[in-house]
């Protein structure tokens, strides 16, 4: 059985790199390197996204397109900056962001910093007071 045919159980990382060009593939796996300077995490493939999940929760995903790669990042804020293409409340704490990237150039200290903020909320700093 092909994938296709198993299923949205079937999504794999591989699946998604699939047919992609060659600069949306680096991309994905520049970003799976920012995320795992931020220490260990797990990968959860769905139909719509790679999505990482830290030991409370998912806090960031990534799906490589034809153009580049498109993230998105659940912070604790919302953030102001003409990189983020839609920021919208996810809970009464927590803010998802949906960032397009068109370059390698774009994944750089300011997004690594705000993976670094998203991995704290996959640890759960969201719930501390």
């Amino acid at each position: 059985m092909s994938a296709a045919e198993a299923g949205e159980g079937s999504w794999t990382v591989e699946r998604h790199l699939e047919g992609k060009p060659e600069q949306s593939v680096a991309m994905f796996h520049r970003f799976v390197e920012l995320v795992a300077a931020c220490g260990p995490y797990e990968v959860s493939p769905s139909k719509s996204s790679v999505t990482f999940k830290g030991a409370r929760r998912g806090f960031a995903g990534a799906r490589p397109t034809a153009s580049g790669l498109k993230v998105y990042l659940d912070l604790q804020r919302a953030l102001e900056s003409p990189r983020v293409r839609s920021v919208s409340p996810y809970t009464a704490r927590l803010f998802v962001h949906h960032l397009t990237l068109t370059s390698l150039d774009e994944l750089d200290d300011e997004l690594a910093g705000w993976i670094a903020e998203a991995y704290a909320v996959g640890g759960g700093a969201h719930l501390e007071r």
